[in-house]
């Protein structure tokens, strides 16, 4: 009696430990690459109302096959900004799946249902979703914060404003909004936030990245690790920090390989940064 009791005891033990350990998640995120070197993504509140939306998804051809494998009900299309290769899969999807929501921050995003504010929140299932204006390389360009209430978990989808090891191109904005984007917005998120941008230039904007600091051995070991991994996303915003020149503008090596003074302007070597990677080959 007394060994039947030790290990019915040692089994409540067990199982007690092994659910104090796990990690209840609602979140699946899967990139789904698109068009050259785009990403789409499914996001799917998935321990919670099974509820989906998509980003960006530029070929509902390859969109709607991943949402339909997942089982997941779509409710909404989140569009970062308004270029073609992201917001012109609309059309199409909206014909294939009627009522959706479209959340941008753009009047020319076809579909729009939702013009997001800054920092004005709103659910998809039970995950909060943030809208971050980061204006520059369009004027209504958003990235899109996302927080799984039930495990902590962060991921913010950052179109072409923030790539890995990279940023976008300044179309409607200059040196100013971009900083302010980068450092000031998307650098006061979580450490350990996910990073899905909306292109795979990786390789590229880390070969820039070492040209730029040469002696930055995370940047020699994240291209290494590159060699391997063909699809890149995500990375963290802590990360970002460590191998992103433009997060990068007060590090003296940053500094001096833009060729400028140490009492130059942050916004100065973003600016300086940006039109040396626009004539790196």
């Amino acid at each position: 009696m007394k060994f039947a009791a030790s290990r019915v005891l040692v089994a409540k033990l067990i199982s007690k430990r092994s659910f104090s350990s796990r990690t209840v998640s609602a979140m699946k995120i899967t990139p789904i690459p698109c068009l050259g070197d785009n990403y789409s993504y499914l996001i799917i509140d998935d321990l919670g109302t099974n509820k989906a939306a998509v980003v960006d998804p530029v070929e509902p051809h390859k969109v709607l096959p991943v949402v339909d494998k997942s089982g997941a009900a779509l409710t909404g299309i989140i569009t970062t900004h308004h270029h073609l290769d992201h917001a012109g899969g609309n059309e199409e999807l909206l014909r294939n799946r009627s009522g959706l929501k479209v959340w941008g921050g753009d009047d020319r995003i076809y579909g729009l249902t939702d013009n997001v504010r800054d920092e004005q929140k709103f659910k998809m299932g039970n995950l909060e979703v943030t809208p971050l204006f980061t204006p520059c390389h369009t004027s209504g360009s958003i990235c899109f914060y996302v927080v799984d209430p039930k495990s902590g978990e962060k991921a913010v989808f950052t179109g072409d404003t923030l790539f890995i090891a990279g940023c976008g191109r300044f179309f409607e904005g200059g040196a100013k909004e971009m900083h302010e984007a980068l450092i000031d917005t998307l650098g006061k998120l979580p450490k350990d936030t996910k990073v899905y941008c909306g292109h795979e230039y990786t390789k590229s904007n880390l070969k820039f990245a070492q040209h730029v600091e040469p002696s930055n051995e995370v940047v020699t070991q994240k291209l290494v690790w590159c060699d391997s991994h063909p699809c890149t996303v995500p990375s963290t915003i802590g990360e970002e920090f460590e191998i992103n020149p433009f997060m990068r503008v007060n590090m003296p090596a940053v500094r001096k390989a833009a060729g400028l003074s140490d009492d130059a302007s942050a916004i100065e070597v973003m600016g300086t940064l940006r039109t040396m990677k626009n004539q790196f080959k």
